[in-house]
């Protein structure tokens, strides 16, 4: 069922790890996070907050980019990065 779920933290993870291992394994590594965050529940008494489908790409936001510029580049196109102009709310 994690794996199914369109916008939750477990379903990127399985296709993050689908993409690079396969169905199966990538199912295993799923089971065992949900394992380890129970264990973690349970120990600690929290409630479990979803981080979210993008949380490891804003976690690795260079990493990101650049594999995504890459993957453009090999389709052929140019890409030109400028810095993300901040809002005056925000700055």
């Amino acid at each position: 069922m994690a794996a199914k779920a369109k916008k939750s933290y477990l379903a990127a993870q399985f296709r993050r790890f689908a993409a690079t291992r396969g169905g199966k394994r990538a199912i295993i590594a799923v089971a065992h996070t949900i394992l380890t965050i129970g264990y973690h529940m349970v120990q600690r008494g929290n409630v479990y907050q979803d981080l979210g489908a993008n949380y490891l790409d804003q976690r690795h936001i260079l990493r990101t980019t650049k594999r995504l510029v890459k993957r453009l580049d090999a389709l052929g196109h140019r890409v030109i990065l400028q810095s993300p102009i901040l809002s005056p709310a925000i700055a």
